[in-house]
């Protein structure tokens, strides 16, 4: 119990599971978190985990009372953890014209968005109690400007920073830190289908310990990689015009339906 505890959902694949592994080989405790708690136990089992230092939470981030009976039951069982990563996320193409793509749009804010908040709530007071640790958004360079057929995924990602930004400012005089990490193009199978370049594209292992480096180190807001930092600065500089003309034709994120 004195070894710090990492708390992060999405954990059965991707970012999630890299960011657990990098922080476990840090000499971190686990309480991992996914929709498929079977699938996430048989791979701790393969990867030799100690069996003391950590626990598997099924729950549904897109469900409310789920997340936040996950977030209750890990204090239970494992104390207050010293970092919280809300991961868990969906990128899917919409088309606003097409009536059944709204509600995927509100799929993809229940959970990128309303997710997030309800990962982050059981722990709030106690953090805010303890006067420490640090709650880590990840967000995503899509959440700088808005790409055609992104409408759902860039809207939410831009409401992740937001809010993460938000939050930091609510509890900085608390002690507790609040990290906006805002991946590029990460090998996962979220990235797997995309129909389109995906320059400065990072294995999920490198980009968990650029990752982790910035959450130890405290930053406020870090895009992973760098390169793509200075693509979202030349994208917030590009005049509308000749933003728009830039992504004429570019292909675009398949629909559910696709």
């Amino acid at each position: 119990m004195s070894a710090p505890l990492l708390f992060v959902t999405g954990a059965s694949s991707g970012i999630g599971q890299a960011l657990a592994l990098r922080f476990y080989r840090a000499g971190y405790r686990l309480a991992l978190v996914a929709r498929r708690a079977a699938e996430l136990e048989a791979w701790a089992q393969t990867q030799g985990l100690d069996t003391t230092r950590y626990a598997v939470y099924g729950a549904d981030v897109c469900d409310t009372d789920s997340i936040t009976g996950a977030g209750l039951a890990c204090i239970a069982a494992q104390g207050l953890p010293d970092v919280v990563i809300a991961n868990a996320g969906i990128s899917i193409g919409i088309d606003t014209a097409v009536q059944s793509d709204i509600e995927v749009m509100r799929r993809v804010y229940e959970t990128n968005n309303i997710g997030m908040a309800a990962t982050f709530q059981p722990f709030v007071t106690p953090m805010r109690t303890r006067r420490s640790g640090t709650l880590v958004g990840i967000a995503s360079v899509a959440g700088i400007r808005g790409l055609p057929g992104h409408g759902a995924y860039c809207s939410s990602k831009a409401a992740v920073i937001s809010y993460c930004e938000t939050l930091r400012g609510e509890l900085r005089d608390a002690g507790v830190k609040v990290v906006t990490i805002a991946p590029g193009y990460v090998a996962t199978p979220l990235t797997a289908k995309n129909r389109y370049s995906m320059p400065f594209l990072m294995q999920p292992e490198v980009f968990a310990d650029k990752s982790f480096a910035a959450i130890t180190d405290g930053v406020s807001y870090r895009v992973i990689p760098w390169q793509m930092g200075l693509v979202a600065k030349l994208m917030r500089l590009l005049p509308d015009a000749l933003f728009d003309r830039v992504l004429a034709g570019r292909p675009r994120k398949h629909r559910e339906s696709e």
